[in-house]
């Protein structure tokens, strides 16, 4: 049985992480339209839900998570790399931007 190592685990950490920003580029225009802020769709569901900004994301997130463990948990042989892909980054994705609502969040009241 073949494993990964630490320098094969790191090229995949790093091909990640390029297709996290790439994607994230590539969606900033459609989610945020010319709005100069890169989190105003988070606050805009929010204002509709009556919450937060970290909630809002959470439950747009929540359908990726979901998604991901129904695959874990499927009691198909398997599924497609892109589509593992695909799940992977949009969850990562998520997260790399409710981190960035956090810091503003803590920004603002630190102000």
């Amino acid at each position: 049985m073949s494993y990964i190592d630490q320098k094969e685990f790191h090229r995949i950490f790093q091909e990640q992480v390029r297709e996290c920003d790439r994607l994230l580029n590539r969606k900033a225009k459609e989610y945020t339209g010319d709005n100069p802020d890169r989190l105003s769709a988070f606050k805009t569901a929010a204002v509709i839900q009556g919450s937060t900004p970290q909630r809002a994301l959470a439950g747009m997130m929540a359908k990726h998570i979901i998604s991901i463990y129904d695959m874990c948990f499927s009691q198909e042989a398997s599924f497609e790399t892109e589509v593992w892909n695909e799940k992977i980054t949009d969850t990562l994705n998520y997260l790399f931007l409710l981190k960035a609502i956090v810091k503003e969040e803590n920004d603002h009241q630190s102000n």
